[in-house]
């Protein structure tokens, strides 16, 4: 049967036809966006008036974030903002190191095993006026439990001396990226993901298994519908059995509502291995799980001073970063999945590793071309005119992390990039100008997944202190929208089945209860949510509970 939905406005993504007052839904898929008349001609039907008052969308698209969105909800929040969780419930934002180590001890009090470690999450020691933390805090919460604490960026960790302990490291410990006092003794932070990987292994923590939480990501797929998202990557996994059979597992319910593409981490296993590993998956894929995307990271964040940046480096003379891959290996590693037909996207958050990036994928494509390999640059936060040219001229697509602008532009005005660096940051007018196909993200749970607050970030480029950075750098409400849309399916390369309403696409829609288009672009974030329709399936808001 053929279902026709009139609502207050239809805003389609479609150039031919921009805005529409119904829109016909048969099997899933979308018929058609018109008048009633028009959409009647596709034969017997009913009318469906549940959204006559509400504004419909195509169904938003997160091109990166993560499933610890839903996952990491079994770990402790600590972090300087607010946070809701998938359930609906308010966690405060703690605002110095004693308050975290508050209430990290009223997280370890209720731990019912004497041995069973405390996982948090969230940390950000940027914003306690330069005052790091060290494994004497995390003591104080205990001294024969393991005490991990992972920061918001997701590239560094925190450890008790007991979690050291436990996976081996001492002074006599000579590895890049584990921090020490002037002593010579780790101070408890150690940065980058093979440290991270072995702090969780001696907690006794497997992520990955962590990643294929069934329950974790039923919460993952409620926080998007909260926020009207109706497709969502998984953008860093090394996809492990057990992972990938919950992936499976919860995507095989007609009643799960969310659209979900892992994107395999591509340094987890040598590249001839990731890329059997990859194809031996896609299969393995659903309607709502898609395979087939590889996600390379070349460096770290900028707000944990693990990214590498270009001359003159840091504005408060820190260290340049951490390279994840080395710079000469990346274009054998990065040919390697290119050659097999497997589409890469490159975390990349400082011009230097953004340049590197850039100068890898021309040398591939010179040796194996393709115009339509849409390599993607996840993050390209510090990318400047220069690289979007050469961008562009590549067909190099960029995602760029507009929710920074938000939550760190004043520190990264202040301490990272200077004010000039700061007021290109996450360049979307720069792209937009100069040919670059783009898109805008969460990163959750790095932020929180909205992109209408990701949309309203790019459109206003606020700080949390009311601080414009980047006036030039600004994109009106419907590039923004475009961008968390149709813009980001095309980085994924499923733009010809999500992102805009039109005929032959998958009936995914965000339902609104405002337009966003007629709102003061101020405002933007704040126009609600009804809920979401994915593959013709209605998923109200009302019907998740709070608490």
């Amino acid at each position: 049967m053929i279902t026709i939905y009139p609502a207050r406005k239809v805003i389609t993504m479609n150039i031919r036809q921009p805005e529409a007052s119904h829109v016909a839904v048969r099997d899933g898929w979308i018929l058609g966006a018109g008048t009633l008349e028009e959409l009647a001609g596709w034969g017997r039907h009913e009318v469906d008036d549940r959204f006559r008052d509400k504004v419909i969308m195509p169904g938003l698209v997160e091109g990166h974030c993560h499933s610890r969105e839903g996952t990491g909800w079994d770990e402790t929040y600590v972090g300087f903002y607010d946070r809701t969780d998938p359930d609906r419930v308010v966690h405060p934002g703690l605002k110095s190191i004693d308050e975290v180590v508050g209430r990290l001890q009223e997280a370890e009090r209720a731990l019912p095993d004497a041995d069973e470690p405390l996982l948090a999450w969230g940390l950000d020691p940027l914003f306690f006026g330069g005052r790091r933390m060290v494994a004497a805090d995390l003591d104080r919460v205990s001294t024969t439990r393991p005490v991990l604490v992972l920061h918001q960026s997701g590239h560094i960790i925190n450890a008790n001396h007991e979690l050291m302990r436990r996976a081996g490291i001492s002074r006599d410990t000579n590895v890049m990226g584990v921090m020490k006092d002037a002593a010579g003794e780790p101070t408890g932070e150690l940065q980058g993901p093979v440290l991270r990987s072995m702090l969780y292994r001696a907690a006794g923590r497997d992520r990955g298994i962590a990643f294929g939480d069934t329950r974790g990501l039923w919460r993952f797929a409620r926080s998007a519908q909260i926020a009207g998202v109706t497709t969502a990557t998984d953008l860093a996994n090394d996809l492990a059995e057990e992972t990938v059979a919950g992936q499976v597992a919860a995507t095989s319910d007609e009643g799960y509502p969310l659209r979900i593409v892992p994107a395999f981490i591509g340094m987890s296993r040598p590249a001839p291995e990731g890329v059997e590993w990859v194809k031996s998956l896609i299969p393995r894929g659903n309607e709502r799980l898609r395979y087939g995307l590889v996600k390379l990271v070349l460096d770290g964040s900028i707000q944990g001073f693990t990214a590498r940046l270009k001359w003159p480096g840091y504005y408060n003379g820190a260290e340049n970063g951490l390279w994840y891959i080395d710079p000469d290996v990346l274009p054998n590693m990065l040919g390697t999945y290119h050659r097999e037909g497997l589409q890469v996207h490159i975390h990349t958050n400082g011009d230097q590793a953004t340049e590197a990036a850039i100068d890898a994928i021309e040398k591939v494509l010179k040796e194996n071309p393709d115009p339509d390999a849409r390599f993607t640059l996840q993050h390209c936060q510090m990318a400047h005119d220069a690289h979007f040219r050469r961008m562009a001229r590549l067909g190099i697509c960029a995602n760029l992390f507009a929710n920074h602008l938000y939550y760190w532009g004043d520190q990264h005005y202040a301490l990272t990039m200077g004010p000039e660096r700061a007021e290109r940051m996450d360049a979307a007018g720069s792209a937009q100008r100069l040919g670059v196909a783009y898109s805008i993200h969460s990163d959750a749970p790095v932020t929180h997944l909205a992109p209408l607050f990701t949309a309203w970030c790019a459109v206003n480029r606020r700080t949390s202190t009311g601080r414009v950075l980047g006036t030039q750098e600004r994109v009106s409400v419907a590039d923004a929208l475009h961008a968390v849309t149709i813009g980001a399916a095309f980085t994924l390369k499923l733009d010809t089945e999500i992102g805009s309403i039109e005929c032959g696409k998958r009936a995914d829609f965000t339902i609104l209860e405002d337009d966003p288009l007629a709102v003061d672009p101020a405002e933007l974030r704040d126009v609600p949510v009804w809920g979401t329709v994915v593959g013709g399936r209605i998923f109200p808001n009302s019907e998740i509970g709070a608490g």
